[in-house]
């Protein structure tokens, strides 16, 4: 029989529990300022910016230094590893920018997807060797929390066995090394929205990775209420030829979470897939209104869905630092990431659902 050894004090689990609870506490969820240096090519090329470092630390440091309004909204920023040695026009770092208004600070320590042999083109995310010596002077550097990004893709062959068993393993071992050294790890599974699936297609294979993931953290002996889960929400892929509506989404979304999503984990703080910033902020609204019981605070880990209008209102000039950080602020402003109303109910002013919902979804 399996035993297992105590890796983590009582005082390491404490902390590891306050900075997930602080992340995700009522009204909060996470801003993923994480993009890649090619990744936030992309975006800059959609506004004629130029991709130098300059560029990437004055688009930055807006987001950053946006208002006090921001307070209430977001718990917590995931930094790239450059962003997080850079500073503001003053000098000042910026994760004691973020610090200084209440913000956890994240970091970003995967490093990419490679190809799975033996797949038909599947991946799993590469970054383990050496993780425990970063992760050591990413705490010292002030970052509290990470995210690892896993990513699997429905087809009629896929996910296979291999890659969900694969990636289940690597986000547990990465899971584990974070909580060694006190920082909370951000789970993430991904189930891309590429293909035509539907919405029952897509909540099948979610149970399916979430089960295997939990599994594999059970099995690395995680300490589950000093993590966060940041998954895909279940809808249809986006070539499906049937739409569903948001409350449809919701009910197969809290389905498969409280099938597979252990109550000890403080928050789901869900990716935006490729939604639009509407279509994010609506869905969720309806995840965190369904009417079945939700023992996790619901919240968001939105990147594009909470910078897209800002990003597009700066288009790269100097000029435009304030209306930029209005639409960021906009956008979070807006963020339905409250706790259920199941669990706190007086904490949350949400509108509830004016008839009963339907049966879970089978």
């Amino acid at each position: 029989m399996t035993h297992a050894h105590p890796f983590l004090t009582t005082e390491q689990k404490k902390e590891l529990s306050d900075i997930a609870q602080r992340i995700v506490a009522p009204g909060k969820g996470i801003l993923a300022a994480d993009e890649s240096t090619g990744s936030i090519a992309k975006r800059f090329q959609s506004i004629n910016a130029e991709n130098t470092e300059e560029n990437r630390r004055l688009y930055r440091q807006l987001l950053f230094a946006a208002d006090d309004r921001i307070k209430p909204c977001i718990g917590g920023v995931i930094f790239f590893h450059e962003t997080l040695y850079q500073k503001d026009d003053s000098g000042k770092p910026f994760p004691q920018l973020i610090k200084d208004k209440g913000i956890v600070v994240g970091i970003k320590v995967d490093k990419g997807v490679v190809p799975l042999a033996g797949t038909n083109g599947e991946t799993t995310t590469q970054g383990l060797d050496g993780l425990y010596e970063r992760c050591a002077q990413y705490k010292k550097d002030g970052a509290d929390f990470a995210k690892w990004r896993c990513v699997l893709k429905i087809t009629p062959t896929t996910p296979s066995s291999l890659a969900i068993m694969e990636n289940a393993n690597v986000l547990a071992r990465y899971a584990s090394i974070c909580q060694m050294h006190g920082i909370v790890p951000i789970v993430e599974p991904e189930i891309l929205p590429d293909g035509d699936h539907d919405l029952q297609r897509c909540q099948y294979v979610t149970e399916k990775v979430l089960a295997a993931v939990y599994k594999a953290l059970s099995d690395h002996h995680v300490y589950l209420e000093g993590t966060l889960l940041k998954p895909n929400m279940v809808t249809a892929g986006h070539s499906c030829p049937q739409k569903y509506a948001a409350q449809e989404i919701a009910m197969a979304t809290v389905t498969a979470l409280r099938r597979t999503v252990p109550p000890a984990v403080p928050g789901v703080t869900f990716l935006s897939g490729g939604q639009s910033e509407e279509e994010a902020t609506i869905n969720l609204n309806a995840i965190n209104n369904c009417p079945l019981h939700k023992p996790w605070a619901l919240t968001f880990s939105y990147g594009r869905a909470l910078q897209a209008s800002a990003l597009k209102a700066w288009g790269g000039k100097k000029e435009n630092g304030k209306a930029c950080q209005e639409e960021y602020i906009k956008r979070a402003l807006v963020r339905p990431g409250r706790r259920s109303a199941t669990r706190h109910p007086k904490r949350d002013s949400s509108p509830g659902p004016t008839r009963a919902g339907p049966s879970p979804t089978q």
